[in-house]
């Protein structure tokens, strides 16, 4: 018999496929249907820091913008502290797959004493979704690094609850903060974030967004570095995002070293109950190799069981390129 079941952030999860934070998972609603189609949890919309500072009263906007206190404080009031607690409560009572609450961070201020708001309302885990972006030339660039590591030991002074870290792509050296946050006490580091992107529009001469979905392509950063990772970085459990578009996809993830898989654009573009096609492919393919388990494959491919990775890429970057005339 086929056991889809993993452990991420201490966490017993029947699939390793995780709804990732998104308009997709702020209403019980939806939360109930992807338990039904077989998530094994859910990462509910991120609380954004501005809302949290809002309410206690400690946010002030930055000078540099005019206008955007007003619009923070009117966001803040539709979507209150106590409507995010009242969700993470409504949720746990109707499922039975972990509830991942999540907050969007950029500092280790004064909100971090929310996090043992969110333990009480019933939250499994608690995801932070972090970006600073380096745009500053007179910023030492391990300043960055120290905001992270800053921000994830002050929330584990506040929570007992499991800790995720959702890390960007643009770090110098991925596996040592990823070290760093382990030994720090994550539980658990997602990889990748997807940020907002900028894009010009030349008709208008304006800038705009763009695409916002991932496409099964974007795998490709992600699956490298969970091989990576996962075979340097013991202490910690690793959740693959971004280009997790099939069934298959997982399945790399998972050989890669992957315990867990979050999933969004392929949901808004096929709905929820894609998932069910999902872990249906997951299962063929594990039926067709006679595994029964995710344990009997994970990290069968990650960089730790190559002989020599360095030139495994080397010389595949050679092959490749040699062909192109």
């Amino acid at each position: 018999m086929i056991d889809l079941t993993t452990s991420y952030a201490g966490l017993k999860l029947k699939t390793p496929v995780i709804v990732s934070s998104s308009g997709l998972t702020n209403t019980v609603v939806r939360i109930k249907k992807m338990a039904s189609a077989g998530a094994g949890a859910v990462v509910l919309k991120s609380l954004f820091e501005e809302q949290i500072l809002h309410e206690i009263s400690t946010f002030s906007a930055a000078s540099d913008y005019p206008g955007a206190e007003d619009y923070i404080r009117t966001y803040a009031r539709e979507n209150s502290l106590d409507t995010y607690l009242n969700l993470i409560k409504s949720a746990k009572e109707s499922v039975d797959i972990p509830v991942i609450a999540s907050i969007n961070c950029v500092s280790s201020r004064e909100w971090v004493t929310f996090a043992s708001e969110i333990e009480k309302a019933g939250a499994d885990a608690l995801e932070l979704n972090i970006y600073f972006l380096a745009a500053n030339k007179d910023r030492n660039p391990r300043d960055y690094e120290k905001n992270y590591l800053d921000l994830v030991s002050e929330v584990r002074k506040r929570t007992g609850l499991p800790v995720m870290v959702k890390l960007g792509a643009g770090f110098t050296n991925i596996p040592w903060i990823v070290d760093q946050l382990a030994l720090l006490g994550a539980s658990a580091v997602v990889l990748f974030n997807r940020f907002y992107a900028p894009d010009i529009d030349t008709e208008t001469l304006a800038f705009g967004s763009s695409e916002v979905l991932s496409s099964p392509q974007d795998i490709r950063d992600s699956l490298r570095w969970v091989g990576i990772v996962s075979s340097q970085v013991k202490n910690i459990d690793i959740a693959a995002s971004t280009g997790v578009h099939s069934g298959l996809a997982v399945v790399k993830q998972i050989l890669a070293g992957a315990s867990a898989v979050q999933v969004c654009s392929v949901l808004y573009r096929n709905g929820v109950d894609y998932l069910r096609d999902m872990i249906g492919e997951m299962k063929k393919w594990m039926e067709k190799r006679r595994v029964n388990s995710l344990a009997e494959f994970r990290g069968r491919l990650n960089y730790g069981k190559l002989k020599d990775p360095s030139v495994y890429e080397r010389s595949q970057f050679i092959k490749y390129f040699s062909r192109m005339t």
